[in-house]
């Protein structure tokens, strides 16, 4: 006679190591906060490693009530260098800790001062002073608690160094997330870098991608270029989205064209407030319909550029909002702005806000390089169009074509194969990897 006992699978303990936590917004939070969600369903307990007095630039209250009570989350101090920055600048520090660098034609001497120090004082970045304390903090704490794998998520690719020393002293699988390329994103030639500086940071690069036991990235483009310097194995989860039910639909009876998050100097599509001067000089009723809407933090060579082409009078500067408010506007709006820099170093970015806008039901516009993983999505999907920066004519035709459907009432876009960008999907992912 044969007895089976039944015995309840006991879950396995992961620390992850994070910057970005709520009650910090913005698009940094949204990956991890998402996954520590859902882990345990697959059989995993997430234990979440965060600083205790950070200096998030962005602030979203709102996101504290979607973390569990049951999610055991440790904390230690870090000293943050923004804010002695403030002492010379308390404006320039914090623009500047928000990822807006001002445009190189209007960049002061004290922003240059601030850049080159970000830059090259502070490898790799601004929290690097967490290194050192979090490696002793958490070498014991993996001891005591017989943790068997830990996670690092950058940006901030400081917090890739505390995985790198763990790594070193303590037998542990190490899993290294990478949101956002390291040495190749668009923002790094603008920091001024010495060339002593250039050779640390792809050394810190390289020393991180050749040490971690796995490499996770969110986009094929980087994973071709990590696949250059490591031979780990290297998996693409990308960002996605989560349902939000309890939103309410009421469209802009406005002929709206929204983008939702930063506008960042060099993410300026001066294309594009040329097409929409264009239409609405010689489009009947374009003037009266349209309305631009931009939610998030916007820099003032952008508002220059759009008050320039006669835009300003058009114009609802929104701000920044929780995430919630983000993605009622992104389903109110009638289209959908997706920018990006034109640049080489932009092709590998995916902006998190992609997945929430293809699930919203609205048509999206991008404007992006050529080569982007974007690009790709958006036609696979059949959420959007994509255009590059010398595509004036297709853009103003597509815009024409989407305005004229409003006027009929039927402006609408079906999405195909969404489904696999759900965050509980891609959680599933994740915890198969781990």
């Amino acid at each position: 006679m044969n007895t089976v006992t039944n015995q309840k699978k006991v879950p396995k303990s992961v620390l992850i190591i994070l910057y970005y936590w709520p009650p910090a917004g913005g698009p940094g939070v949204q990956r991890w906060l998402k996954f520590v969600k859902y882990l345990p369903e697959y059989g995993i307990k997430p234990i979440v490693y965060v600083p205790s007095n950070p200096n998030y630039p962005i602030i979203d209250e709102s996101l504290i009530n979607e973390v569990s009570d049951d999610i055991t989350i440790i904390k230690q101090p870090i000293r943050e260098p923004y804010k002695f920055a403030g002492i010379l600048s308390k404006k320039k520090s914090k623009t500047i800790s928000k990822g807006i660098i001002p445009n190189k034609k209007s960049q002061t001497v004290l922003d240059k001062l601030l850049l080159f120090i970000r830059g090259n004082l502070f490898i790799p970045d601004a929290r690097k002073s967490w290194v050192r304390p979090s490696v002793q903090y958490l070498s014991t704490y993996i001891k005591d608690y017989s943790i068997g794998t830990i996670i690092t998520t950058g940006p901030p690719h400081s917090l890739h160094l505390i995985g790198l020393q763990l790594k070193k002293s303590d037998n542990i699988q190490w899993v290294a997330d990478f949101r956002d390329p390291w040495t190749t994103i668009g923002y790094h030639k603008q920091l001024k870098l010495t060339k002593a500086a250039q050779k640390k940071h792809k050394q810190l690069e390289k020393n991180v991608l050749q040490a971690a036991d796995k490499v996770i990235v969110t986009s094929e483009v980087t994973k071709k270029e990590f696949s250059k310097i490591t031979d780990k194995p290297i998996s693409v989860i990308t960002n996605g989205y989560d349902l939000l039910p309890s939103i309410k639909t009421n469209l802009d009876s406005k002929f709206s064209i929204a983008h939702i998050g930063s506008l960042l100097s060099e993410r300026n599509p001066t294309i594009l407030w040329q097409v929409l001067n264009d239409l609405i000089l010689n489009q009947p009723g374009f003037a009266h319909d349209f309305k631009l809407k931009l939610v998030g933090y916007v820099s003032e060579e952008v508002l220059k550029e759009i008050d320039s082409n006669g835009l300003i009078d058009y114009l609802e500067n929104i701000g920044y909002v929780s995430h919630k408010q983000a993605v009622e506007n992104q389903r109110n709006a009638q289209l959908l702005l997706l920018i990006e820099i034109d640049s080489p170093e932009t092709v590998s970015i995916i902006p998190g806000k992609i997945f929430e806008y293809m699930v919203s039901g609205r048509p999206i516009v991008a404007i992006g390089p050529k080569g982007s993983d974007v690009e790709r999505i958006l036609q696979e999907t059949n959420t959007g169009t994509y255009f590059y920066y010398d595509s004036y004519n297709d853009l103003k035709r597509i815009i024409l074509k989407h305005y004229l459907n409003y006027k009929k009432g039927n402006l609408q876009v079906q999405g195909v194969g969404l489904q696999k960008f759900s965050r509980k999907q891609l959680t599933k992912a994740l915890a198969e990897l781990l």
